[in-house]
């Protein structure tokens, strides 16, 4: 059940950015970045599919087309955008074709993930001082001579009669929770994506692949592909990662092909090479 929330975007024509780079005081700026990027790779529009892939390498402009797509979408993001100074102007130009986009849409990059991954830490490290005080106050709990003399003594009594009666590790378990997540950055950034990604939504994912391992990049391709097919999610996505690619009834836009095409991803130069070097190792794997 496949559903298509942004139909497509339309870029600035390149009479349009030259008319518009005319009456700047380019002067002022050390480049009008990202204007005249799409129209020397004769890229004007793209059309959407309920799973669209940007592929293509460090400033083939998969980033920038991502992040003008959800500015014109209006969707939610937690990491801001470092555009260029002429990033507010070039999206504004672009005119975006969509249906009634879901509030819950958002755009997640990799700052997002990586701050996530932050957050468990220093929670975490938080829990691991919680639990080397405990063990400490353990010690000191169960060789304390307290007496109870009054209810005012009761609760300090009562802390020290468990130290006396419990294990180490049951003491120190009953009041300390378990660390958040005792999971390694992989597990972590993967939990992110199924715990934001819901039903019925569009969701730009930028380079979603970063800190994964192929086990879970495998995994990813399948939660997303299920969330597009059953699931009413739109996903757009920027990458160069083989295994991304490769998910079933992608759209994919070759950013480094001149002009920029749709390709079956088996044809993209990133993924022969990982082809090709496999091929020249083949015999290393065939078992004796």
């Amino acid at each position: 059940m496949y559903k298509t929330y942004l139909e497509s975007i339309k870029l600035p024509t390149d009479d349009q950015e030259f008319r518009f780079i005319l009456g700047q005081k380019r002067n002022c700026y050390n480049g009008i970045y990202p204007f005249k990027l799409f129209p020397d790779k004769g890229l004007d529009r793209v059309d959407f599919a309920p799973i669209t892939v940007l592929y293509g390498g460090n400033g083939s402009g998969k980033t920038t087309l991502l992040n003008v797509i959800a500015e014109k979408a209006g969707v939610g993001r937690n990491s801001p955008f470092n555009g260029s100074a002429f990033f507010g102007d070039f999206a504004e130009m672009c005119a975006l074709k969509a249906k009634s986009i879901p509030r819950h849409s958002r755009i997640m990059t990799s700052d997002d993930v990586f701050e996530y991954i932050l957050d468990i830490r220093y929670v975490n490290d938080g829990i691991d001082l919680r639990r080397e005080a405990l063990l400490n106050e353990y010690v000191e709990r169960k060789y304390s001579d307290n007496q109870l003399r009054s209810m005012a003594d009761y609760e300090e009594w009562k802390e020290n009669r468990a130290a006396k009666t419990q294990t180490q590790s049951r003491y120190v378990r009953e009041r300390l929770r378990r660390n958040t997540d005792m999971f390694s950055n992989g597990e972590n950034a993967m939990k992110y994506f199924v715990d934001n990604i819901t039903e019925n939504a569009v969701y730009l994912l930028d380079e979603p692949e970063n800190s994964l391992s192929i086990a879970f990049q495998q995994e990813l391709c399948t939660f997303l592909s299920d969330s597009a097919r059953h699931f009413g999610c739109q996903i757009i996505m920027a990458t160069h990662s083989p295994v991304l690619l490769s998910m079933k009834d992608a759209r994919i836009y070759d950013l480094d092909s001149n002009p920029v095409q749709t390709k079956k991803w088996t044809d993209l130069e990133n993924v022969r090479r990982y082809f090709d070097f496999f091929e020249s190792h083949r015999s290393e794997f065939e078992i004796e």
